[in-house]
């Protein structure tokens, strides 16, 4: 944990966390969840409690009813269960995939090019994204809590717009994946874009619409996020890199199936810390409006500044600190 955290007041001055006040918010949120099955009690740990705490500006009651909302998402999505076979058929165009290298800061790269959507099915898509998202995660390091997502908007259209897509994808983002992007680049976004942008704002809370940045080509400033984030040798010769290599399903194909084979261990890893016990009671008694997620009222919601760059640099530093108590779970 770190050693001093600081949220906002609504008063505009800012409140500091001590570790200890931090561990016990932590704490707090695991004694108001109860004992768990074993892969729910996996997932819960210090780490993941903290970044549903940050997500909720350390609000315990918030933190707690977001998080028992993941676990019933979990135990009927299953999301740690979706194999490559399962969604290999959305991946052929390459509308999403784990790029092989990753920023300076050591976080996983998803690159999504939405002009290369080659399906209807909004089920489908989603399933995809979590697939993407599970995967992605599986593949941070110890020290990093987070990934960038590289959005390419070459060949994008009209056409490839859909709402429902829009909101069902930030639902499941914001909701069940928090504090999970350090940073999403749209790369050459078209200007009828930023409309749709404009128009999608209030589906996306503020932490997550300040870490998104429009990048342009011909753009020199922005040009200048590139290049401090990324290796150009390692960079897609589509976002300004020197690598022209492209993406091949095939050899992408195999990547992904080597890491399924990674998923069934990460997921019976128990230890002492955060085995549940055999008595655990089963996810449908676990009760998300329980007398425990009290009205919002009785405790004042600690907003963030809006600042981007404070904000990126904040939070990042305090799930960064938290995963490295906590490398034996990276969800």
């Amino acid at each position: 944990m770190s050693a001093d955290l600081k949220t906002t007041a609504p008063n505009g001055r800012e409140n500091v966390l001590t570790s200890q006040e931090e561990q016990a918010k932590v704490n707090e949120v695991r004694r108001l969840i109860g004992p768990l099955p074993d892969k729910s009690s996996i997932y819960c740990s210090d780490a993941s409690i903290t970044r549903y705490l940050i997500a909720r500006n350390w609000n315990v009651k918030k933190a707690t009813k977001m998080l028992k909302e993941t676990v019933k998402w979990r135990a009927e999505y299953k999301p740690e269960e979706i194999r490559w076979e399962d969604i290999a058929h959305e991946a052929e165009t390459g509308k999403i995939y784990r790029s092989n290298y990753i920023d300076k800061h050591g976080r996983t790269v998803l690159v999504m090019r939405p002009s290369r959507q080659n399906s209807k099915s909004i089920k489908g898509q989603i399933k995809y994204l979590v697939y993407c998202m599970e995967n992605a995660i599986l593949n941070l390091p110890p020290d990093q809590g987070k990934m960038v997502w590289l959005i390419d908007f070459q060949g994008f259209n009209l056409s490839h717009i859909s709402v429902k897509v829009t909101r069902e994808t930030a639902h499941v983002l914001q909701n069940h994946y928090p504090e999970r992007l350090g940073l999403a680049i749209l790369y050459n976004p078209p200007k009828f874009f930023e409309p749709f942008f404009t128009m999608v704002k209030p589906l996306l809370e503020p932490k997550t619409y300040n870490k998104v940045k429009f990048v342009y080509s011909d753009d020199l400033n922005s040009k200048k996020i590139m290049e401090d984030l990324f290796d150009s040798d390692q960079l897609e010769s589509g976002f300004g890199g020197n690598d022209d290599t492209g993406f091949d399903i095939s050899k992408y194909a195999e990547r992904m199936k080597e890491d399924d084979k990674k998923i069934p261990s990460f997921w019976t890893r128990l230890n002492s810390s955060s085995a549940a016990p055999h008595d655990a009671p089963p996810l449908d008694s676990i009760k998300i409006n329980s007398d425990s997620d009290a009205s919002d009222n009785e405790e004042k919601d600690l907003s963030p500044a809006h600042g981007m760059d404070a904000e990126i640099i904040n939070t990042d530093q305090m799930v960064n600190q938290g995963d490295r108590n906590d490398t034996a779970d990276r969800h």
